[in-house]
């Protein structure tokens, strides 16, 4: 997937919040531990540093959604993120996206802090992050998933 193609996706799936643009999408890319993965109608951003993984955006075809495709994107973030050591997934969801929120607490996901007015809804209003962390278990797989790592 393009990064044209990610952040029209972006675009479509995310109905409050302000997307990417395809320049923003591009430079996030470019950026050294940053991992692009991709699968049917969806994709996901994450970076892996200093012994974390940071989901930076996910999102798929909104006539798709709760079909398991952003489930399999993060199981198989997970897969990489214990091949490479990490100990733990965090990201930033808004305080109002409900569905968001119950996606990530079924999948282990706690919060640990709150950024006020972090998000600029397409409204313009701002909306806090929640700020959630998973720890992740340790995986010695020799068949980890493998992604676009830049």
């Amino acid at each position: 997937m393009t990064p044209e193609a990610f952040a029209a996706l972006m675009d479509r799936a995310y109905v409050d919040m302000r997307p990417w643009s395809a320049e923003e999408v591009a430079a996030t890319l470019a950026r050294p531990h940053t991992h692009f993965l991709s699968r049917d109608n969806g994709g996901l951003i994450a970076q892996l540093v200093a012994g974390e993984c940071e989901i930076l955006a996910i999102a798929t075809e909104p006539d798709v959604q709760r079909k398991g495709i952003a489930s399999a994107l993060l199981s198989d973030l997970i897969d990489i993120a214990a091949q490479e050591n990490a100990a733990r997934i965090l990201l930033e969801v808004a305080s109002r996206n409900d569905p968001a929120r119950a996606f990530y607490t079924a999948r282990g996901f706690a919060p640990v802090g709150t950024r006020r007015g972090y998000y600029t809804l397409r409204d313009g209003s701002k909306d806090d992050a929640l700020v959630l962390s998973r720890a992740i278990a340790q995986r010695q797989s020799e068949d980890a998933p493998t992604s676009q790592g830049t």
